[in-house]
């Protein structure tokens, strides 16, 4: 069994190169084959001239068997065309080399746990507003009224388990001007795809757990911070909650070192270092802290700081990608103070998320806006991410189309003999 300072030690002694059987997500029985697909070499094509464009394909014309790697986290899966959430989706997930998964994880009515990655998206995320169990949302559907948008709330704590079961998993979207349920349901973003919503099969965490074990991946569970009233029906509390996400897992005996649990609520991570602390060691404490005024360029605003954090005991952080990174004054992307901050205080950094914005050419929107100036196509998902591995040093990166960070932790030692670190 490794521990996790036997796979911190694997990631550090391969130097990201974490495709190998050694480190790789599925396991060593080789019933997962891995298909990375078009587009990681799309995206190689539309890279600028340069030393990681000639390095990359170079890795891509020398073909050789792809493996699963732990740098390769599926966010929802691959929902950059699949339903996020859905077994479907989990395993485009796995076949392309991811080699964790996620499922957040929100509960029912009867305190069930599911796959959902908010406890309040039913509306956006399944069918509900065209069964009949649109009756017990939060929220009915209101149609655009020429100034107010069309909206709906229905929430996993709307309905039970069975119920939820009914439903049927479709891309996240919904049209603010619709007048009617299925104009509203048709909100898909051009950049992505309806065409695998026809039957994005919904999980709940313990089937989530089942699939995961069957596909040779290891499990990244969010903790969803509750939209309802917490005590839970006056009795179900936030440490409840935590510790119930834990035990599905103990349950049916996965190792520890097979489970990254994660939160934006410390608290929530400080709860499994102090009372799961096997699966707390692996605890990922999800950094949203910008909303609050944290500044990655300005470490008055890190509260708590990079050594407090360490000093709770949390050994991974994980904020959005644009935190990590800055531009120099060549407009190179560079590592932020941030960054570099969590590594000196000997944090781990996993990054989100990749590929979850539409076409580049106009800076990338939120996830790239920190090095806007630096971005201007497709191909620089491989620039960040580049940055983001070697410069960074992060140890996975969440994307919604895992076969580019796949193909990126393949195509390792092709890079360090083309491209030298920033210093």
């Amino acid at each position: 069994m490794k521990s996790i300072w036997a796979w911190k030690a694997c990631i550090a002694t391969l130097a990201i190169s974490i495709g190998t059987a050694a480190c790789a997500g599925h396991g060593s029985d080789g019933k997962s084959s891995v298909e990375l697909g078009p587009r990681p070499y799309y995206l190689v094509a539309d890279m600028d001239e340069g030393p990681l464009k000639q390095a990359l394909q170079d890795c891509a014309s020398r073909p050789r068997p792809q493996q699963a790697s732990d740098f390769s986290i599926g966010h929802r899966g691959a929902p950059l065309q699949f339903p996020e959430h859905t077994e479907e989706s989990y395993r485009a997930a796995a076949r392309m080399g991811a080699g964790i998964v996620e499922c957040d994880v929100a509960f029912t009515k009867d305190r069930e746990l599911v796959c959902r990655h908010s406890q309040c998206d039913l509306h956006t995320t399944t069918n509900i507003l065209d069964t009949d169990l649109a009756d017990q949302c939060s929220e009915p559907f209101s149609p655009f009224d020429g100034s107010n948008p069309a909206s709906a709330r229905c929430c996993t704590s709307d309905i039970t388990l069975a119920q939820f079961k009914t439903l049927t998993g479709k891309m996240d979207g919904a049209n603010p001007r619709a007048t009617t349920v299925e104009e509203y349901l048709k909100g898909t973003a051009g950049w992505r795809t309806d065409l695998y919503s026809q039957s994005g099969t919904l999980l709940s965490h313990r089937e989530s757990i089942a699939l995961f074990q069957e596909l040779g991946v290891k499990m990244t569970p969010e903790l969803k911070a509750p939209q309802v009233s917490i005590p839970y029906q006056g009795e179900y509390r936030q440490q409840d909650y935590a510790k119930q996400l834990i035990e599905e897992y103990r349950q049916v005996g996965v190792p520890p070192r097979d489970v990254f649990p994660q939160s934006f609520n410390l608290e929530d991570v400080r709860y499994w270092i102090g009372h799961h602390p096997r699966y707390g060691q692996q605890a990922v404490y999800l950094d949203g802290r910008d909303s609050e005024g944290l500044d990655p360029q300005n470490p008055g605003t890190w509260q708590p700081d990079m050594d407090t954090l360490a000093g709770y005991g949390v050994n991974i952080i994980a904020p959005p990608l644009w935190m990590l990174v800055t531009v120099d004054e060549r407009n190179r992307i560079v590592p932020s103070p941030y960054a570099r901050a969590a590594r000196a205080a000997g944090l781990d950094i996993i990054a989100w998320s990749l590929e979850r914005s539409g076409p580049l050419a106009n800076g990338g929107g939120w996830y790239y806006q920190s090095v806007q100036p630096a971005i201007n196509n497709d191909g620089d998902t491989f620039t960040l991410l580049d940055v983001l591995a070697r410069d960074v040093g992060v140890i996975g990166v969440f994307s919604d189309w895992p076969a580019t960070t796949s193909f990126y932790a393949s195509c390792q030692k092709f890079l360090h003999a083309k491209r030298p670190a920033l210093p």
